[in-house]
This record gives structure tokens, C-alpha cells and sequence, in this order.
């Protein structure tokens, strides 16, 4: 017998869902809600490939969650909320607390809610569509998936930072790790590709928000995210790791405060903060162009990706079994994939598969491959991820347990 299974990942002004059906994990409808509490709201179904979109004031995220349910009914997806056997939250933080994914209690709510402080972008967002789903479905069983959770195997010599002892004890000052769910699913892929539990993974997940996660026996070992989501590589427009003199130093030549210079980290840095574009495919057409800056940006994001590649191959003492590159960049662009294979070809011995590697990512005949060619040491392969399957199966198994 189907069940009917929601994923919801809710931000400050947005609500993304879909709905799945399982088993099988077929996907039945997703949707997008975006400015919600402003004048503007609207929303976007998406059905069987064909988009709808749907305009009208959202004063909350529960006006959202009620357009959602109307959605659902008239598309005819389903007849009743009785049909939606659980829901999968997707929540940023879950500090120490969480190293797995967990039914939402009052506990646990109040455990996301005090978790905000290392959390302020998104926690707000997260909260609110936890609390209108609730509304809306009280008796079905709420789950949260963090993006931290896998991340929670690191040893304390990697997730440590060389600040006083204290700061950690009081205030639990370590790095997390985000995109945990995409790391994951990754993890799990490659070990049934590999035939093999113990997997020795470098894994780049670069969209606009970017982290390499060095996997070893199977398990998160390191990853670049710290704190929170701005430390590791540079990204569409968040800085990465930088001297955190810095920021005292710019509040002292302009006048800023401390959270307008951190909305610069994470908002205006990065790509865009060094080119104006936080796009890759906006970048590749400004580097292609011959701009100088546009230049700059793609060599510096190119080599942060390097910097970390290299870094995880030595903690894993060069007993690598593949790089994966995936998330939308790594897997749709072939010229950056080309290059740092490239880049790292003369130590590590590994050459591309140009035919195959040109042959992966929109718009072209494959969406995943090995392209490293036979006589290299190191597989490296492009793998999509799917945040959202990982989710689904942790929810599933939640509900069954």
C-alpha cells in the first residue's frame, strides 16, 4: 500500500515542500512559496514537470502551509490530509544535542528554538513551518533532519578551535558542518556503488553555498563549515575562512557594527563581493569575457576547492577510494570540474575523461559519471545529490520505527 510522505524546508520568508509517495520515492507535486509577509506574495506548483503559479498575500508561514493543503486538494494529489502519514523538516542546527535525525517533540522544539543563536538566518524560518504544520496536522508524526547531524563523528582535533577551553564549554564554540544531508546521501550512494562500508571520500558539494567533507571509514572525519555556514570556502556570497582581525579592523576604518559586517560576510563577499556576480554561470561570462575581476573570482574560488582537496587526501594519508563533485555547479559545469582535475593531475595522478566529463550536467545526455580516465590513482566521479531523498528515508524510517 502507497504512503504519502511531505518534506518541508522552511526560510524567513519562503516555504519550499514536496510530496513524495512511497515506497518507490516517486515525487507527486513540489512547491515554492516566496515573500511571505510581504504585499507580493506568491507561490509556484510544480506538477508532472508543468509549473503554476499562484499570486496573493501570505501574511505567515500557517497561510502558506493552508495554501499548500488547497494546493494538494485541487491538483488532486490528495483527498484527504489523512493520506500524509509523516513530515520532514529540514533544520539547520542541531548543535551537540543532535547527532541523528529525530521526531519533533516539545522537547525537541524548544531544543531547535534555543539553538538559534547559531542559527539566526535560518532557525527563525525553520521554526515557523514546523509550528503551521502542526497546526495544520497534529496527530502525524513531525521529524527534524539537521543539516549538523552527520557531521557529529568528527574527532574533537578536527571539530576544535584553537580559542580559550572555556569559550567551548560555555557556549559550545567547535565547528559543526552543514549540508550534512547532502554529504550524506552521498556516503550512501558511494558505499552501495563501491560495494564497500569502510568508504574514503572527498566530497565537494559546491552550489552557491559550498563544503567539502573529508569521509574516512565511512564517516564524516572533517568538513570546511564551522560555526556556522560563512567559514571553509569562498561562495556565491559568503567570504569563506578569513582573519578574524578583520573584522574589528573594518568596524574601526568605517563605523559598522559587528552585524552589518557579518551581513556583508555572508550576503555581499565571495563571488559577488569580488566580481558582482554570485552566479557561476554569470562568472563564466565575465571570466570568458577576459574581465579582470571575473578572472580573479573563478581562480580564487577554483583554488579554494583545491586548498581542501589536497588537505583531505593528506588526513586521509592518500587512501582515497573517489572525489565526488556534486550540488549544482560541480555537477552541471565541465570547466571547473576539468580544471581542478587539471590542477591536481600532477600530484595525485589523475587524468580527465574530457569526452565523458563534457558529456555531464543540463542539458547534456548524462547527469552522473566517472570521469577520470582508466590509469588514474583516484576515481573521481560527478554524482547529483538529492537533499530531499535523504530527508524522505529518514523520515520514513522514523514513522515505521
Amino acid at each position: 500500500m502507497s504512503e504519502k510522505y511531505l518534506v518541508i524546508n522552511g526560510g524567513s520568508s519562503s516555504l519550499k515542500f514536496s510530496l513524495y509517495e512511497m515506497p518507490g520515492e516517486k515525487l507527486l507535486i513540489n512547491g515554492y512559496f516566496e515573500k511571505i509577509g510581504f504585499e507580493d506574495s506568491f507561490w509556484t506548483l510544480k506538477i508532472n514537470s508543468e509549473k503554476v503559479r499562484y499570486e496573493g498575500y501570505l501574511a505567515n508561514h500557517s497561510d502558506a502551509v493552508n495554501k499548500m493543503i488547497e494546493g494538494l486538494k485541487e491538483h488532486k494529489i490528495i483527498d484527504s490530509l489523512d493520506e500524509i502519514c509523516g513530515v520532514g523538516h529540514r533544520v539547520l542546527h542541531g548543535g551537540e544535542i543532535y547527532s541523528d535525525s529525530v521526531e519533533i517533540t516539545d522537547k525537541v522544539l524548544d531544543d531547535i528554538i534555543s539553538l538559534t543563536k547559531l542559527g539566526p538566518l535560518h532557525h527563525p524560518g525553520e521554526i515557523a513551518g514546523i509550528k503551521a504544520m502542526k497546526e495544520v496536522l497534529p496527530n502525524v508524526k513531525q521529524v527534524a533532519v539537521f543539516d549538523t547531524a552527520f557531521h557529529q563523528t568528527m574527532p574533537k582535533e578536527n571539530y576544535m578551535y584553537a580559542v580559550p577551553y572555556e569559550w567551548y564549554q560555555k557556549y559550545k564554540v567547535r565547528k559543526y558542518g552543514f549540508h550534512g544531508t547532502s554529504h550524506k546521501y552521498i556516503t550512501e550512494y558511494m558505499k552501495d556503488r563501491l560495494n564497500k562500508e569502510d568508504v574514503n571520500l572527498i566530497i565537494c558539494h559546491v552550489g552557491s553555498g559550498a563544503s567539502i567533507s573529508c569521509i574516512k571509514n565511512g564517516k564524516c572525519y572533517n568538513t570546511t563549515m564551522g560555526l556556522t555556514p560563512l567559514d571553509g570556502l569562498i561562495m556565491g556570497t559568503r567570504s569563506g575562512n578569513i582573519d578574524a582581525s578583520l573584522i574589528k579592523f573594518i568596524m574601526d576604518e568605517t563605523g559598522m557594527s559587528v552585524d552589518e559586517i557579518t551581513n556583508e560576510l555572508n550576503k555581499n563577499s565571495g563571488l559577488k563581493g569580488i566580481c558582482g556576480k554570485n552566479d557561476f554561470r554569470d562568472l563564466l561570462a565575465l571570466k570568458n569575457s577576459g574581465n579582470e575581476l571575473g578572472i580573479l573570482a573563478y581562480n580564487m574560488f577554483r583554488d579554494s576547492i583545491i586548498k581542501y582537496i589536497a588537505e583531505y587526501c593528506f588526513q586521509l594519508e592518500g587512501r582515497v577510494d573517489a572525489i565526488v563533485f556534486t550540488a549544482g555547479v560541480l555537477e552541471n559545469n565541465a570547466v571547473l570540474r576539468e580544471d581542478i582535475v587539471n590542477k591536481i593531475s600532477p600530484v595525485l595522478g589523475i587524468n580527465i575523461n574530457k569526452d565523458v566529463n563534457d558529456n555531464i550536467g543540463y542539458g547534456h545526455e548524462l547527469d552522473e559519471g566517472v570521469i577520470n580516465t582508466d590509469d588514474s590513482s583516484i576515481q573521481i566521479l560527478v554524482v547529483p545529490t538529492n537533499e530531499e531523498v535523504m530527508i524522505l528515508r529518514d523520515l520514513c524510517e522514523i514513522v515505521k520505527a
